[in-house]
């Protein structure tokens, strides 16, 4: 008994196997939307290096972190390479650090308010344009 589904037309291709004619529309349409849709996505330098950041953290989430019992770190105008070797939490206290990531141009700014979480073997320059003041802890796997 013969079914009642068609096929669709096949037709031969160099190899002389069949082939069914979607198919070769399917690929046709797929180089043409290929070159078409060529499109460039963009992400942050946070999303790029993992770095994690939460802008004017509330007293209720400094507290729950026990951001008062931190260590402490000052300094003035200056520049400093840094690498990091495991996890650090930063909590800005006074002033402004603009970080620029090892082998890039660009450069991300963090400010007083700011909760800054740089991971393990991120290195950058930092630049302080005048005071600046931050507590710091720094963490270890499993801590979250």
């Amino acid at each position: 008994m013969a079914s009642s589904m068609m096929s669709p037309p096949m037709l031969m291709n160099k190899s002389n196997k069949p082939q069914s004619r979607t198919l070769i529309a399917t690929r046709k349409q797929y180089q043409t939307s290929t070159s078409i849709r060529a499109m460039k996505i963009e992400k942050t330098l946070e999303e790029l290096y993992s770095i994690k950041v939460e802008r004017k953290v509330s007293k209720e989430r400094l507290s729950e972190l026990g951001v008062s019992r931190w260590s402490v770190w000052k300094t003035g105008k200056c520049k400093l390479p840094w690498d990091w070797q495991v996890d650090q939490l930063v909590y800005i206290e006074e002033g402004e650090v603009r970080v620029v990531p090892e082998g890039s141009e660009s450069f991300m700014s963090f400010v007083a308010g700011d909760l800054v979480r740089y991971p393990k073997w991120f290195e950058a320059d930092l630049f302080f344009n005048d005071f600046y003041q931050e507590r710091y802890k720094f963490r270890a796997y499993g801590d979250d």
